[in-house]
């Protein structure tokens, strides 16, 4: 082979002519490498050995995979999971609280309307949630996040997920439930409360309830969106129908059994 002033290419390492002229090539899968692209060893080679720096578990490239591999294993676990409904509240609600009381009815109703019931997984509200849900002989699913202090599921989960990124998790919480309630809580509360919002208003989902469980809890936050973003033109006066406020268990069961069109 011949480079364009006529000159033979001279020969290298990498760049080696079989007998008859050509170069030598190497087929990695799809691609074809020749001339000084060749690689000296092959990809099983490369897999094999256990020497070498190991930063690449921590770059973007790696990450990704392990990100395919949380959707993977959510979307498995739970794809059988039948009619759901997501229970949000608060981790620092004590057993023995008003609010830990009305989660475990919330999830013993849930489950006798013919609804699994999904949580964070964790202790409190979660807990409450799950363990009516149990209780009732229903499916008890807690969703669990990678947190820098040691959380873990509580005892009254069936179905336990963990994950490392809040935005799968996010996705399984949506994906796989009809609606949502959401009881007294903190800044995890309010922000899968304020996603689930933005979804139905943006119409990326159709047809999921949202009930606000605790009237007094929750009338200050209702307060502010209709005297201050709706005041301000920040949304519309129809985005309050968005979600519904109660204190009655059966209540919020028959709003999220009916706008969802029933288990």
């Amino acid at each position: 082979m011949n480079n364009p002033e006529g000159e033979r290419e001279p020969e290298s390492p990498g760049r080696e002519r079989r007998p008859d002229g050509t170069w030598k090539e190497r087929r990695l899968g799809p691609v074809v490498r020749r001339r000084g692209q060749v690689q000296p060893t092959t990809t099983d080679q490369r897999l094999l050995d256990t020497q070498g720096p190991t930063d690449w578990v921590h770059q973007d490239p790696w990450r990704v995979m392990r990100i395919q591999s949380e959707f993977v294993e959510g979307f498995g676990a739970l794809a059988e999971l039948g009619p759901a409904i997501s229970v949000f509240g608060s981790a620092r609600t004590p057993e023995g609280a008003a609010d830990y009381d009305a989660g475990v009815r919330l999830g013993k109703a849930l489950v006798g309307a013919g609804f699994c019931v999904i949580t964070g997984g964790g202790p409190g509200a979660m807990e409450a949630a799950n363990r009516g849900a149990l209780e009732a002989g229903g499916v008890s699913v807690g969703l669990g996040i990678e947190l820098p202090y040691e959380q873990g599921f509580n005892r009254y989960v069936d179905i336990g997920v963990n994950f490392r990124y809040f935005f799968v998790r996010k996705t399984m919480f949506v994906k796989y439930a009809q609606g949502f309630v959401v009881l007294p809580g903190g800044f995890g509360t309010l922000d899968e409360l304020f996603e689930a919002l933005t979804l139905v208003q943006t119409k990326k989902v159709t047809r999921f309830p949202i009930v606000l469980f605790g009237t007094e809890y929750w009338k200050g936050l209702v307060d502010w969106v209709h005297g201050t973003l709706v005041a301000q033109g920040k949304a519309a006066e129809k985005d309050l129908e968005l979600f519904h406020l109660t204190d009655d268990v059966d209540e919020a069961v028959s709003l999220v059994t009916k706008e969802s069109g029933g288990a």
